[in-house]
């Protein structure tokens, strides 16, 4: 039952189709009267999508169509669909008999997507108009009772009921309607001549043809039809058939033969000579279309078929006499178009989210997408597909409706934007099909913590440098964007764990340059770890740590120190020697020791003799004083001697001490330096046994450490040796070795005082860290620094065989210095 309503007389039908699976689509049918007034309810979307009225507002219900006004509105309070623009059916479906408006509801949280289809019925707004106000028609006064006439037919905007149903005609003696109906195409009208005319009593005749649709109330429209009485032709040509049918393939080429009309007349001569033309009716002009040879009744085809426009034409020809009262027959012609397949399918694209956030779930929708064609039949069926490897997929929401939706993951980092290619393709032969590119956008989201090119930096500080220098700049990378990429920097705990790495160094939060807030002592810290975190500024925020290794690089900035006795606070310095001493004879050895490390603390003795004093020497390396030759009774009976103890640091420290070297007679006078020496037991003593436990263990530890290093080496391929070339061993005379290959060179410094016995391998020259400085200090101090590094691990067997070699001599050596000084 259709439900009346005041304004507009509005029959609303509604019909729900509602299908919910999942976040499939449905659709929604409404009926509407055209002309609604603005504000008319059509339906209530909430109701019959089973929605609350609080969901409209909340999931953000919106209407989307691809037309140029918006017809329909919702009201998110009530849920009603109402009109919102005036609808004129004649202005949207011209000459078609169903008018719909298609809309898509769309939901939001979850996505959903519903369609609308509004169907608009025709009411009788339109009135029956002739093309012409008048209308001329020549009838023999010999016409026959029965002759029937063609009339014009009036033009009715609106369809169905509310088009033309009939004509009337004005009351008169001589004619009558005989009104014919040609189903879908609409009725027409003939004027039958009923009496026998006179010209000699009325020559001209002028009737009323009224034409009248079938609304409720009716419309009319009428036009004057004016009969002209002839005279003498008294035979009408005659058509083969009243009816002509053809088919005509659509695109056929101008001059392609339709068909061929054949006519007849009785009369001989002039009046029996039959010309052929097109009549107008209404607003289709047939010679647009089609050429009429009007002596031989040949139609062929003068302008472009489309059957998308035109899928038939209803054509009426006229066969007409040349006699001085020509009579002419009419006859129908029906034209059928063959459709083919001359349109590829249509792609019109609705965008609804852009860009796509890089986290978005597998289902989202990005677009509607939907697809037409022109074509009838099978030629206007289609298919549609995403072409390509892309994440994205198109979801069928109802016939040719589709949801572009998102169906794998997204990465922006990797891939910023989409061109997804949509194919349509129709089922014609052979098939044509069209493709529409759609840009989709990704978004950023924080999903890629900031790193550092490397895990673990090393810097290299030089001792003594100046408060608030800036030791390095730590950098880390953000593959995101905007303030997901902007990088905050702050420092962790340290290591060791007793240093308060914030009191002693400082980071720019935003440029990751540490600055150093005091000065560093090579002699106190030689080197400290640290953690740098960078974070960035998503939500929520992600950091990542790098390692920081500190190394305080040496500076000569110690004098070397002369060690006793010679080093005692007020002693006089002096050696006895006896006159009979030979060449070579030990007088006395300097010691020293220097607090800086490497070649800085690398010393050397030298004598500052006075000019002419040859007797004495010293070793440069062992600070040993000795004579050079005989004494002759030239010398002098003292000689006072200078020491000068330099260390090898860049600029030179030295240190002095003096000695007087007393020559005596009696051999007897000379006391040693050593008051107490140790002497000679045949017994086996517990410190020989110490001494011999020692040198057994180290030799053992070094023979099972090479074994070990040996047969872990020989496991690996033969190929694992050959990317390293043979290192070389080079001695010095200051008493240091270098060992050296193509990748890394190491110096290998040994001390020459007694007291301190430093073995210090340098890496040379400075590369990454990863190489070890080892110091291995006489007494029973045992210190393993890292320092410089070196490019690349030692991947090579002889430099681990070195290493192991240089730790057993300076452990056997100091066993031996143990039990010296024991």
């Amino acid at each position: 039952m259709f439900p009346r309503r005041q304004n507009g007389y509005a029959w609303i039908n509604f019909v729900a189709l509602l299908c919910l699976c999942g976040r499939t689509a449905s659709q929604l049918t409404y009926t509407i009267s055209e002309e609604l007034n603005k504000g008319t309810v059509v339906g209530n979307i909430a109701k019959d999508l089973n929605l609350n009225i609080q969901e409209l507002e909340t999931r953000d219900l919106r209407l989307v169509s691809s037309y140029s006004k918006n017809y329909f509105d919702v009201n998110l309070r009530d849920g009603n669909l109402f009109v919102n623009e005036r609808i004129d059916r004649e202005e949207l479906c011209s000459h078609l008999a169903k008018c719909s408006l298609r809309l898509q509801v769309v939901l939001s949280n979850p996505m959903n997507a519903h369609r609308v289809e509004v169907n608009i019925m025709d009411i009788n707004d339109n009135s029956p108009a002739f093309i012409e106000n008048t209308y001329a028609l020549n009838i023999s006064e010999s016409s026959l009772t029965g002759e029937r006439y063609i009339l014009p037919v009036a033009v009715d905007a609106d369809v169905g009921s509310n088009s033309v149903k009939t004509y009337k005609l004005s009351p008169n003696d001589h004619f009558s309607l005989d009104i014919q109906s040609s189903g879908e195409h609409g009725v027409s009208a003939e004027l039958v001549l009923q009496k026998a005319l006179d010209r000699e009593k009325q020559s001209v005749i002028t009737l009323v043809f009224t034409a009248v649709d079938g609304g409720k109330p009716p419309r009319s429209g009428s036009l004057q039809i004016q009969v002209n009485i002839m005279d003498i032709n008294d035979n009408s040509p005659a058509f083969v058939k009243s009816l002509f049918k053809v088919r005509v393939t659509e695109n056929a080429a101008a001059g392609s033969l339709v068909i061929k009309l054949n006519a007849t007349d009785l009369d001989e001569g002039i009046n029996g000579k039959i010309l052929y033309s097109f009549i107008k009716r209404g607003n289709i002009d047939p010679l647009n279309m089609f050429d009429l040879n009007p002596e031989t009744g040949e139609i062929t085809v003068k302008g472009k078929i489309d059957f998308e426009e035109t899928p038939a034409y209803e054509v009426r020809v006229q066969a007409r006499d040349q006699g001085m009262s020509s009579r002419s027959a009419h006859a129908k012609l029906l034209i059928e178009i063959i459709d083919v397949n001359d349109n590829a399918p249509e792609i019109s694209v609705t965008s609804l989210t852009t860009p796509v956030k890089e986290d978005a779930e597998v289902g989202t929708i990005v677009a509607f997408v939907t697809v037409s064609d022109k074509d009838g039949g099978t030629n206007g069926g289609t298919n549609c597909n995403v072409v390509g490897s892309v994440p994205f997929k198109l979801k069928s929401n109802y016939k040719n409706d589709y949801s572009l939706v998102v169906d794998g993951p997204l990465d922006r980092e990797n891939i910023s934007f989409y061109n997804v290619t949509v194919k349509a393709t129709d089922e014609g032969i052979p098939p044509l099909s069209s493709i529409r590119i759609i840009t989709v956008e990704v978004s950023d989201v924080n999903d890629n913590a900031p790193h550092f090119i490397e895990p673990v930096i090393n810097v290299f500080v030089k001792e003594n440098s100046p408060t608030g220098s800036v030791i390095c700049k730590i950098s880390a990378l953000d593959p995101d964007l905007h303030k997901n990429a902007k990088i905050s920097y702050s420092l962790l705990d340290s290591v060791p764990r007793n240093i308060p790495i914030l009191s002693v160094l400082n980071i720019n939060s935003e440029t990751g340059e540490i600055i150093s807030l005091q000065s560093f002592n090579f002699e106190e810290l030689k080197t400290f770890q640290f953690k740098v975190q960078a974070t960035d500024s998503g939500v929520p925020p992600l950091s990542s740590n790098a390692i920081v290794n500190v190394l305080v690089l040496d500076e000569n900035d110690n004098i070397p120190t002369i060690l006793a006795p010679y080093s005692e606070h007020g002693s006089v310095n002096s050696e006895n020697i006896p006159y009979s001493a030979e060449a070579g004879y030990f007088v006395a050895k300097i010691r020293a020791v220097d607090a800086d490390s490497g070649y800085n603390a690398l010393l050397s003795y030298h004598l500052s003799e006075p000019k002419g004093n040859n007797l004495f020497r010293i070793g440069t390396s062992t600070g040993e004083i000795r004579t050079k030759r005989r004494m002759s009774d030239n010398d002098l009976k003292t000689h006072p001697l200078v020491v000068l103890v330099s260390d090898n640091g860049e600029p030179s420290l030295s240190a002095t001490v003096s000695i007087d070297v007393v020559v005596v007679e009696n051999t007897a006078d000379i006391q040693t330096q050593f008051r107490h020496v140790p002497m000679k037991e045949d017994n086996f003593s517990d410190l020989n046994l110490y001494l011999l436990i020692a040198i057994v263990s180290v030799s053992v530890v070094f023979l099972l450490s090479l074994i070990s290093l040996i047969a872990v080496r020989c496991h690996r391929t033969d190929g694992s040796f050959s990317r390293y070339s043979a290192p070389m061993i080079t001695t010095h005379p200051d008493g240091s070795w270098s060992y050296s290959k193509s990748t890394q060179q190491y110096d290998v410094c040994f001390s020459s005082d007694t007291l301190k016995s430093d073995m210090v391998v340098f890496p040379a020259p400075f590369p990454p860290v990863d190489g070890e400085l080892i110091s291995i200090n006489g007494g029973d101090t045992f210190t393993r620094t890292q320092t410089l590094p070196n490019t690349e691990k030692v991947g090579y067997i002889g430099s681990h065989i070195l290493f192991l070699f240089l730790v057993y001599k300076v452990s056997l050596n100091m066993s031996f210095q143990m039990s010296y000084y024991f």
